[in-house]
């Protein structure tokens, strides 16, 4: 006999929305695969979630989405799981000044899409061993500040940093990741969609990644965002419910069906991003 109780895996699920999206598929019985870069935060996030959930069907194993070796050892540990049912690419970070990947890729693409974009590809098998699988991408409304769409001089280096252009084109990237999954899996039953979780009261932007003005910033406008729970609410969504289980290539705020910000929208941007993401991940592997 099959076994009834799906399998999730989860990238950054030690913290703010990643926990409350792992808390809540764990009380809805999912056995869950946390993917992590600190062991000791993803240690203490499996014993918590253990204890407020009840189950022990949550583990966590080595995940540095900013060195695409690791991504590789990531997957590869998970080769023990004869599917996956649902993979949620969660993790993602702000810095405020550039930085790099372990193979020289601007840092904040390299860790919210790049990485991701590997990830998912390694993991495609399993996947559609599946037979219903689901791919959730936490993108965000930011995606709004990279106008034009992804400018690629920036993600190489030759461009002018901006720590909100950065981060708004890894987005645009999460949103436009999504939808070419969509179009990779057509008529397999996998579906893909991204998300905006909502502006969440969250570690987000602290341990580092932003300084000086821009972390007070962050830490004053903790005050009037939204807790992790509720910002979980879409994931969870996604990940769960039945209907949006038949829905793919969609960008969803709020559990609903929302736009994309069209200054962003060009012609041709998801085959683009498809090709030179793959064209990055050989180069540097």
């Amino acid at each position: 006999m099959s076994d009834p109780t799906r399998t999730v895996v989860l990238t950054g699920g030690n913290a703010g929305i990643g926990f409350a999206t792992a808390e809540a598929l764990l009380t809805a019985g999912d056995r869950l695969v946390l993917g992590c870069r600190n062991a000791d935060a993803a240690a203490q996030a499996v014993e918590e979630l253990r204890a407020r959930t009840g189950s022990d069907l949550v583990e966590s194993r080595p995940l540095d989405l900013a060195d695409l070796t690791s991504v590789r050892g990531f997957a590869a540990s998970l080769s023990d799981l004869d599917r996956i049912d649902v993979l949620v690419n969660n993790a993602g970070l702000v810095l405020d000044r550039r930085l790099e990947t372990a193979q020289g890729v601007e840092a904040t693409f390299g860790i919210n899409h790049l990485g991701h974009h590997l990830l998912t590809d390694l993991l495609s098998d399993q996947l559609l061993a599946a037979g219903r699988a689901r791919i959730v991408v936490v993108a965000s409304l930011a995606h709004a500040m990279a106008p034009g769409g992804i400018r690629w001089d920036l993600v190489e280096g030759r461009g002018r940093y901006s720590m909100w252009r950065a981060y708004g084109q890894s987005k645009l990237a999460n949103i436009l990741h999504a939808e070419a999954l969509t179009a990779r899996f057509a008529g397999t039953g996998v579906v893909a969609n991204s998300l905006h979780p909502g502006g969440v009261r969250t570690g987000f932007g602290k341990d580092g990644d932003t300084q000086g003005l821009n972390a007070a910033v962050m830490r004053l406008s903790e005050r009037v965002l939204i807790s992790a729970e509720t910002g979980a609410r879409t994931s969870v969504f996604l990940a769960t419910d039945p209907d949006a289980g038949r829905v793919s290539g969609r960008y969803w705020y709020r559990c609903r069906r929302s736009r994309i910000s069209p200054w962003t929208r060009r012609t041709g941007d998801v085959e683009e991003l498809v090709r030179r993401s793959d064209e990055l991940v050989a180069r540097l592997s």
